[in-house]
């Protein structure tokens, strides 16, 4: 997927209320009515005794860490060697309305999940600094509903209308830190003392507490730190990042046998069967799938997906499937709709692919990140200069002028990794204007896009996009492509197609 501005993360409702308190008469009843379930408006004593009542004990003694919990320790350890006495707050985010009373399905902040492994709405992460030097860290959670009180039945929120939670205990045993009660949190905080840092944007409640406490400009400085500490990725995310390539691989494969459908039907159901193999293989889709057949292929980032699927048509599927455990895929291919290229549609995928091709050996250790996209960029320019469409001008002039980018328009890659646009606070000088380190993942991706009213080029040419990328792991002595299970080439494209349709 091409760089593009982050949007910002909207806030969802609060927490549910302590389960030490007592639910006034009214509110319980109002939580009744908002439920719209048919209960009656006010409880009865008899039915409120009789649901604390009967139910068997689920605690999990047993449970193991999560396979990553040594290096969320070793990233929290890294952390708090930076921010030494400061108290440092990093919060999941909360629940965001989708529409009146229905909210999106959770995703956590990234850095959070980076640092803890836990995904649920409305955790925080606390390291509060020790006297003798570091930090206790410690996952401020929503502990299980309280039966006592009514809350796990007559609160919106309640488990036995949204699921079970985790105990605090059975989060301790399964992340490896202690965890509290998160419904506490915003008061000890206010109550605090010393220096804190806070990553803003995800939870209102929070930020609240802390308004008098943080400053920008230092809450910006521990936001840059979080996503420059995710440029090199570990054994764990590395294994991760493999999977959600393998996992997009088969979903782009599920797609080219879906064609037939897709021409009945339109761009959704491509969108759709992608989707499928992201749900059942991984959490979700890493980013809005774009799904552009034919002139649609020249937007770069058509997320509509509503458009017809005709034969003779080019297909630009950008798709990434995103793990369980959060880390996205982002892969790219132009595909024939028919099954094959006619000879206009080969020679612009040629040229992209040879452009790909010098972009991915531009990917090194200690090369500079730019390398790669001025490789590719050199290629596409020739290629124009080489079809005319610059007339008498030459290759560095082009280059000079940046004329090129009329028809290759975007950035050649970015960081991949738990964002599709990772470490995209990171500092200029650590990321575009820095080197290439082992444990780096990229994405290369090249296009070009002739635009349908485009008067500046052959009328043929209007309405082809192409666009080829892979994910790109930067190793010791070069590169590896994550994403090489899915041919590029275009016979071997062509070829792959013919074999899942057969």
């Amino acid at each position: 997927m091409t760089e593009q501005t982050l949007e910002s993360q909207e806030i969802g409702r609060g927490l549910p209320v302590p389960e030490t308190a007592e639910i006034p008469e009214d509110e319980a009843s109002e939580a009744v009515e908002q439920r719209k379930n048919g209960l009656e408006r006010d409880v009865s004593e008899q039915l409120a005794e009789n649901m604390k009542q009967g139910w068997a004990d689920t605690e999990q003694h047993d449970l193991q860490p999560i396979p990553q919990a040594w290096h969320t320790a070793r990233r929290r350890a890294e952390l708090s060697a930076r921010f030494t006495g400061e108290r440092l707050v990093i919060p999941a985010g909360n629940l965001k309305v989708r529409a009146n009373d229905t909210v999106y399905r959770f995703r956590p902040s990234s850095d959070y999940t980076y640092l803890t492994g836990d995904q649920t709405e409305n955790g925080v992460l606390v390291l509060e600094p020790r006297e003798e030097g570091g930090h206790e860290a410690t996952a401020y959670l929503l502990p299980r509903s309280d039966r006592e009180n009514g809350e796990f039945w007559l609160s919106d929120r309640g488990e036995l209308w949204d699921g079970r939670r985790n105990s605090l205990g059975e989060n301790e045993r399964l992340l490896g830190l202690p965890c509290e009660d998160v419904r506490i949190l915003a008061d000890a905080l206010r109550e605090g003392t010393g220096p804190v840092r806070l990553l803003r944007g995800y939870d209102a409640g929070i930020e609240e507490a802390l308004t008098e406490k943080v400053t920008a400009e230092r809450d910006e400085e521990f936001r840059v730190f979080l996503s420059e500490m995710r440029r090199i990725k570990d054994e764990f995310e590395i294994a991760d990042l493999r999977f959600a390539c393998d996992a997009t691989t088969r979903g782009f494969e599920d797609v080219v046998r879906s064609l037939d459908q897709a021409r009945a039907t339109s761009e959704r159901y491509i969108e759709g069967t992608f989707f499928l193999r992201a749900r059942v293989e991984g959490n979700d889709v890493g980013y809005s799938t774009i799904a552009a057949a034919g002139p649609h292929a020249t937007t770069i980032h058509w997320v509509r997906n509503d458009g017809a699927v005709r034969d003779g048509e080019l297909l630009l599927l950008d798709a990434g499937v995103e793990t369980r455990n959060l880390y996205t895929a982002d892969v790219t291919r132009t595909l024939p709709i028919n099954g094959r290229f006619t000879p206009l549609q080969r020679k612009i995928y040629d040229a992209v692919y040879e452009a790909q091709e010098a972009g991915i050996a531009a990917v090194r250790p200690g090369a500079p990140y730019r390398d790669f996209h001025r490789a590719a960029q050199r290629v596409l320019a020739s290629r124009l200069v080489e079809w005319g469409l610059f007339g008498d001008m030459d290759v560095e002039k082009v280059l000079e002028l940046g004329l090129q980018r009329r028809w290759t328009m975007h950035g050649t890659g970015h960081m991949l990794g738990l964002d599709v646009h990772d470490c995209a606070a990171a500092r200029t000088e650590m990321y575009v204007e820095g080197v290439l380190e082992p444990g780096m993942c990229l994405t290369v991706e090249p296009g070009l896009y002739f635009q349908e009213d485009d008067l500046t080029v052959p009328k043929e040419y209007r309405g082809i996009g192409v666009r080829v990328e892979d994910d790109i792991l930067v190793t010791e002595d070069g590169n590896e492509n994550l994403s090489a299970g899915l041919p590029r080439q275009a016979d071997e494209v062509e070829a792959w197609m013919a074999r899942l349709k057969a």
